[in-house]
């Protein structure tokens, strides 16, 4: 009986969903926009408009690139032998709204074909309410398929 009623004296204050479902659909917009940055502007510009200084990119077969080596990997790439696009597909935000993630699915075209992979990006929100990527992963793979469950 008392933790009862210990428990209906405490007063829970969660934050509203609604709230910070508005903060995780402007994030999912500001990965869209870089996306469509990367197709109009190329791939090193909008990096670089997005990404903080000091962030981090995990790329596959490469020791991970953190601030100024991120920087010189992006400005060595030559953007005339590749394309890339994605497009988010889900994520989350912190219940304090300056942090969050997105996930989905990107292509990259070469003159040797199209791949499919995955990809996660961790954004952080600025002073002026801008979201910069702090991190960003990508993961090579087949065509995505949806999960099945393996039986096991």
């Amino acid at each position: 009986m008392l933790p009862l009623l210990v428990l209906a004296s405490c007063q829970f204050i969660f934050p509203p969903k609604e709230k910070r479902q508005e903060t995780l659909n402007k994030l999912l917009q500001a990965d869209a926009d870089f996306s469509t940055m990367v197709r109009d502007s190329g791939y090193r510009m909008a990096f670089l408009e997005y990404m903080e200084n000091d962030a981090v990119l995990l790329r596959n077969h490469y020791l991970p690139f953190e601030g100024a080596d991120a920087v010189k990997y992006l400005t060595g790439l030559d953007e005339s032998s590749f394309t890339m696009n994605w497009e988010p597909q889900g994520g989350d935000v912190a219940e304090s709204e300056d942090l969050g993630y997105t996930w989905g699915v990107y292509t990259l075209t070469t003159a040797s074909g199209t791949q499919k992979g995955n990809y996660t990006t961790v954004w952080r929100r600025q002073k002026d309410g801008r979201w910069k990527v702090v991190l960003d992963a990508n993961t090579q793979g087949a065509d995505p398929v949806a999960a099945e469950p393996s039986g096991q």
